[in-house]
């Protein structure tokens, strides 16, 4: 492995070397973070695909974005990608004393407790005062809520089981119906309000049934493309376009999607 890695770090440093490519020589850090975005989502892509081709080629797509990245760190005498290999190594034999040290525990819930305080002992000193000070900014809404529910719970803050969020969600719902039957011109505000209290809620759900809902929804997207594109096929199977159809009709298109993916 050691040697297929140099092999990689070696070509990025021919790349970026006088005479190399001119596109590899002009980047920056600040350009690479939309391909860093853009390999990552390709990864998760290719999980649920269960094709190991696919998924060895973009785990390699995303691989190589660090490596660039370290390459133009230590250009600028920051770090080199063996120092990111040192820094993940020791916070990982940090992170888990009941495996490299002498800590005991009990399940994976108190394992994400002591992980929790380990990072606000690492923490300790610098700026960050909160323990979801290490969320990133901009992580899609419905993963950072899930991610922040998620250290809150480590700490002690979460409902005891799902029936109690469920609770919650037909609270919140009516909330949100109150507002969307109230007629009132100026209830714009308070229904994104009431709706991000549902999602909110619906994200601490997703947490409580170990769905990871950013997943979970995608998923969902699949599905919904999949059975709007037969409607399309079907529609034109017919010689008239959805737009032509009215909302009876394409129930009917959507039902025949449906059962035809059953089937």
């Amino acid at each position: 492995m050691s040697e297929a890695c140099d092999r990689l770090v070696a070509i990025m440093d021919r790349l970026r070397d006088p005479g190399g490519c001119p596109w590899d020589r002009e980047q920056t850090l600040q350009s690479l973070t939309g391909y860093l975005l853009e390999e990552a989502y390709e990864v998760v892509d290719a999980v649920p695909s269960g094709d190991p081709a696919r998924l060895k080629e973009e785990l390699g797509d995303l691989l190589l974005q660090i490596v660039f990245m370290a390459r133009i760190a230590r250009e600028k005498s920051w770090f080199g990608i063996d120092d990111v290999c040192d820094a993940i190594s020791e916070k990982m034999i940090r992170r888990h004393p009941h495996v490299f040290g002498g800590r005991a525990v009990g399940d994976a819930r108190e394992v994400e407790r002591n992980w929790e305080e380990i990072k606000r002992e690492e923490r300790a000193g610098r700026s960050e005062s909160s323990a979801l000070d290490g969320i990133p900014r901009s992580l899609p809404g419905l993963l950072k809520a899930f991610r922040m529910t998620e250290k809150a719970a480590a700490l002690g803050f979460d409902w005891e089981r799902p029936s109690d969020v469920l609770h919650k969600l037909h609270e919140e719902v009516e909330e949100l119906e109150a507002e969307v039957v109230s007629e009132d011109p100026a209830a714009l505000d308070r229904v994104r309000g009431e709706l991000g209290d549902v999602l909110f809620v619906m994200a601490n759900l997703a947490r409580h049934l170990g769905v990871e809902p950013e997943t979970a929804l995608q998923r969902t997207n699949e599905k919904f493309l999949r059975r709007f594109r037969a409607m399309e096929e079907a529609a034109a199977g017919e010689g008239r376009p959805l737009r032509d159809h009215d909302l009876e009709e394409l129930d009917g298109l959507w039902e025949r999607a449906k059962e035809a993916e059953r089937a």
